[in-house]
């Protein structure tokens, strides 16, 4: 979670002026992207968010860059983001909102950092997140569940009018969970993977420096929530236990369609593993009859939560997810040769991974992101008639020219590779730059 620092001019004018074009020659389709900085957005990572026509709702994050290594300057309460925030993606417009006037409980929770979130319809479902409680006087990960209305909400901070008839919260031991995932299989919930972090951020451990307390769910969790008048509650909830397979956090979940066409979730690597600080490179797959690890395949190129998105090709009953830069423990030096950093750098990488006729592969795209962004954002669609109500972009319905797909928000913008080792005061920031996102099949 970063601060803003100032971009070198060469480095600013590649952003501002230089769209950036991937996948030619054999690859399937073509990718470019287009910046836009719009006034008024400063920058955020880490976030939430939720869509109303051209309108967007950002909620949480961090105002600053990566967390550095030391206690006392992780996580600062002076880089919550303490606002709601609404963007025009199509007007370029920002609107803001301080959450300061709502009670303390739910003020904290929408201030807090890596929540689980989904939206179902007008309904933005926010759960956990990590960050400092004034009234704990700690950091904590919030034991509650969020319900919003989006587009009540949105008109409320556009027009500066009262926010907390559209906000909603449910107490519940079983929501402490921070950098997990939250999605949607037959009419379940499911909140998958994920910690509860209660205390000061220490890389010494608890028992060096400030203490802290650190539980992996190694779950799945699956539940429906029910609303009435504003009053929340959790029915049918059951969880599954793998402190193996389940063992991740910081991880990129996304909507599959498996060899039989059916929806299933799939995990994409994550952290950490037991023996050492090193990402999992095995793919989960979940459906409503459990979950399984695909054998065979281990993700070399994108490791932590980054802007993502699948598509599929009906034709060629072909899956693919598209993973923007980031971080990951490979990537590709100036001759195509695979590096290993086990320092787990930001990569300037676009990776897919392919899946079809239960085979599964991966590559690079051959063209890089002008600098290490795309960690801690997200890929937010636009165009309705290509995205399944389940997320997945369908390709039949492109051609060869390209098509503005969606945008990527935010998220972390680091100088530097190895930003978590620098010794500069400010190696990183949350980006202020929405990346247009532009498809073409080929």
């Amino acid at each position: 979670m970063l601060k803003l620092i100032k971009l070198a001019s060469a480095s600013l004018l590649l952003i501002l002026f230089t769209s950036i074009v991937f996948a030619q020659n054999n690859y399937p389709f073509t990718i470019t992207l287009e910046p836009v900085i719009p006034e008024g957005f400063k920058g955020l990572q880490s976030y939430s968010w939720a869509k109303y026509g051209d309108k967007v709702l950002l909620a949480g994050g961090r105002t600053d860059g990566l967390h550095r290594r030391q206690p006392f300057a992780a996580f600062t309460k002076q880089y919550n983001n303490t606002e709601l925030i609404v963007v025009d993606l199509k007007q370029e417009k920002v609107w803001k909102k301080s959450i300061s006037s709502l009670p303390s409980m739910l003020a904290e929770q929408l201030q807090s950092t890596n929540m689980e979130f989904f939206q179902q319809n007008n309904q933005l479902i926010l759960i956990g997140g990590y960050g400092y409680s004034e009234t704990k006087k700690t950091h904590i990960t919030h034991p509650s569940l969020i319900s919003i209305q989006v587009k009540e909400l949105i008109d409320a901070i556009i027009n500066n009018s009262a926010i907390e008839p559209f906000i909603h919260q449910l107490k519940d031991e079983r929501m402490a969970v921070t950098g997990g995932r939250l999605n949607k299989l037959n009419n379940m919930f499911y909140l998958v993977g994920g910690q509860r972090f209660d205390g000061r951020y220490n890389p010494h451990g608890p028992d060096h420096g400030p203490g802290f307390s650190q539980q992996y769910t190694n779950q799945i969790r699956k539940f429906n929530l029910i609303e009435n008048n504003g009053q929340l509650s959790i029915e049918n909830y059951s969880s599954v236990t793998d402190s193996l397979l389940l063992h991740r956090r910081d991880y990129n979940l996304l909507m599959q369609l498996d060899n039989d066409g059916k929806e299933m979730l799939s995990i994409y690597s994550g952290v950490f593993q037991y023996s050492k600080d090193v990402p999992f490179t095995t793919l989960i797959d979940i459906d409503e009859n459990g979950y399984r690890e695909v054998p065979g395949f281990n993700q070399q190129f994108s490791h932590y939560h980054t802007a993502t998105f699948a598509a599929y090709n009906n034709k060629t009953k072909t899956m693919y997810s598209i993973f923007f830069g980031g971080i990951a423990q490979n990537y590709k030096d100036s001759s195509g040769n695979t590096v290993k950093d086990n320092d787990i750098p930001f990569v300037k990488t676009i990776s897919v991974v392919e899946r079809s006729d239960n085979k599964v592969k991966e590559y690079v795209l051959p063209e890089k992101l002008s600098g290490y962004f795309g960690a801690a954002a997200e890929f937010i669609s636009v165009n309705e008639k290509l995205f399944a109500e389940n997320g997945i972009m369908n390709i039949d319905k492109l051609n060869k020219k390209p098509t503005m797909v969606g945008y990527i928000i935010g998220g972390i913008d680091s100088r530097t590779p190895n930003a978590f080792w620098s010794n500069e005061a400010e190696p990183s920031r949350a980006s202020p730059v929405i990346w247009k996102v532009y498809f073409s099949s080929k």
